[in-house]
């Protein structure tokens, strides 16, 4: 026989629901420089909708968002020379951009996310960081 889960157990549970929610269901969105705060908003309050969830934090990081598009090149860099390229920096993200259609696809290495559970008595807070060029979901406190 079986004990049933305490009130901490199930908001761990909780938490982990969310998180894959979020991160499965937003992977893969396209994102652009210009799109990044509205889907911030958009994925912290799709997911704060959920039972329990009380605060979803997204940031989206630019600098991440702009270098998976190919922004991140500068005119006369090393990668420049050796190839004999002479291009303008706007002509560079026009390249980058007619390539990506101007957009990445949203995964783990662009985002940084926290999130505060509360079930019954029970607050959980947790965050998603990369280890190991994986993004895994961490718990960071469990306040009873």
């Amino acid at each position: 026989m079986s004990d049933a889960p305490t009130d901490a157990q199930q908001a761990c549970f909780e938490a982990g629901i969310k998180f894959g929610s979020l991160y499965h269901q937003f992977a893969g969105t396209p994102v652009s420089p210009e799109s990044t705060r509205s889907l911030e908003t958009a994925i912290a309050e799709s997911i704060e909708n959920q039972p329990y969830c009380e605060s979803v934090t997204v940031d989206i990081l630019d600098d991440r968002v702009a270098a998976d598009i190919g922004h991140d090149e500068i005119p006369g860099s090393n990668s420049d020379r050796e190839h004999g390229s002479r291009s303008s920096a706007s002509e560079q993200d026009e390249r980058a951009e007619t390539s990506s259609g101007g957009y990445t696809e949203l995964s783990g290495h662009l985002m940084e996310v926290k999130m505060r559970i509360e079930y019954e008595d029970v607050v959980v807070r947790t965050r998603m960081e990369m280890t190991d060029g994986y993004p895994l979901m961490k718990l960071v406190a469990v306040d009873e």
